[in-house]
């Protein structure tokens, strides 16, 4: 049997045959890395060298281990200190695995030729104790990047949730979510409503995953005692908002308008902002309701942009051409929807009245036959008649003032 000194003295002996060999095992490992793995050769070439300079401090690092064993193994954590922060990012760990792998059988196969006969059982335990130290380093090291992430994420999040109840600038959302990673192309639409009794942090992730199986991106926050969530690319937009309604609180759940995308998210939000304060105007509304079929009611609580939609969607277009409709709907409105009080003040047949009723439906979209297509119309008018005497300004300062979101 050897001695310690002897067993030393031949470790020693291999520790420097493998320092110097690290060039070649380092430039097999960067052949082997080029002809096995797809991902490392579409990268780019500053991230290329950083992943071949990855692989040489593993080399070397385990020569410096192999000669002095005692010492602790923390090689993945300390260079991937030295490397870019983004390299965790564009390397994911099954990625850094399969390099990992790479590298020690590169190491293995040159064994014969490193080490003596004697030594090469050693050599071989070496590499296999090596290769598992450094993959569960290599898992702490990814472990601790995606939890920081995930902190970082959810305050960037946060951070845009509050960007849209504020209102802030196209550009402004846009530089805030290209830091987020917003990815989805397709229109956003905002959901707002009272935030559910729960715990805040476990309620969010589950709304999150949940509005996530119906859109490419969603962002949720809590902004006072609203939540809000945002979807980015839903193709099924009723049934997801009908699937998302029970993740709201008691009250409304309103359906803010849809935009073309995330930097333009602001005027969804303040819609459905506006609609929500709003809805208490009309207690029968169905859950959840858009924030377009509450256009009355915010306007009378001080909407400007509500205000503005119901004049140009319903009053204006009635003005055009000879006034006929515009007379017939205002005098059906102010007569309770009486067919025959309606033709008599027009000197008209009922089934005059009849037919331009039928011509303002296809006009603007509502059918003054029924209620609440009656209130909106009514509403509208009212407005429409107050713009054109100068009563009401649409770009009067005090009334933009009083429909601020609070």
């Amino acid at each position: 049997m050897m001695s310690d000194a002897e067993t030393l003295r031949r470790r020693a002996e291999t520790a420097r045959r493998l320092r110097a060999g690290v060039g070649v095992l380092s430039s097999v490992t960067l052949q082997r890395l080029e002809a096995q793995l797809p991902w490392y050769r579409s990268m780019s070439s500053s991230d290329r060298s950083w992943v071949g300079l990855l692989a040489q401090s593993g080399i070397s690092s385990f020569v410096d281990w192999y000669r002095k064993p005692d010492t602790n193994l923390r090689v993945v954590s300390d260079i991937f200190k030295t490397a870019p922060r983004d390299l965790i990012r564009a390397i994911s760990l099954q990625q850094t695995l399969q390099l990992l792998k790479i590298v020690v059988e590169v190491v293995e196969e040159r064994v014969p030729d490193i080490a003596r006969p004697v030594e090469q059982p050693a050599l071989r335990e070496a590499v296999l104790v090596y290769s598992r130290e450094i993959a569960f380093a290599a898992a702490d090291v990814y472990a601790r990047a995606a939890e920081a992430r995930g902190s970082w994420d959810a305050r960037l999040e946060a951070m845009v949730v509050d960007a849209l109840v504020r209102g802030d600038s196209v550009d402004e959302l846009a530089s805030r979510t290209a830091a987020f990673g917003w990815q989805s192309e397709g229109p956003v639409c905002v959901i707002v409503g009272r935030a559910p009794q729960r715990s805040a942090k476990k309620g969010l992730d589950g709304i999150r995953r949940r509005a996530s199986r119906w859109a490419d991106d969603a962002l949720v926050g809590i902004h006072d005692n609203r939540l809000l969530i945002v979807l980015g690319g839903v193709t099924e937009l009723d049934d997801a908002v009908e699937d998302l309604s029970d993740c709201f609180g008691p009250s409304e759940v309103i359906v803010g308008p849809a935009v073309p995308g995330l930097a333009e998210a602001a005027t969804s939000a303040k819609a459905a902002i506006r609609a929500l304060k709003a809805a208490t105007a009309r207690p029968d509304s169905p859950r959840p309701v858009k924030a377009d079929d509450l256009l009355p009611e915010r306007a009378l609580s001080g909407d400007q942009i509500a205000l503005t939609e119901l004049i140009e969607r319903y009053y204006e277009p009635l003005t055009s051409g000879t006034g006929q409709l515009l007379k017939t709907v205002s005098a059906y409105v102010e007569f309770g929807s009486s067919l025959e009080a309606t033709a008599k003040a027009l000197s008209v047949h009922p089934n005059t009245v009849r037919y331009r009723l039928r011509k303002i439906t296809d006009a603007i979209g509502l059918d003054p036959t029924t209620s609440r297509d009656a209130f909106v119309i009514h509403i509208a008018l009212v407005y429409g008649r107050l713009s054109e005497d100068g009563v009401l300004s649409t770009n009067d300062k005090s009334h933009r003032e009083r429909s601020s979101v609070h």
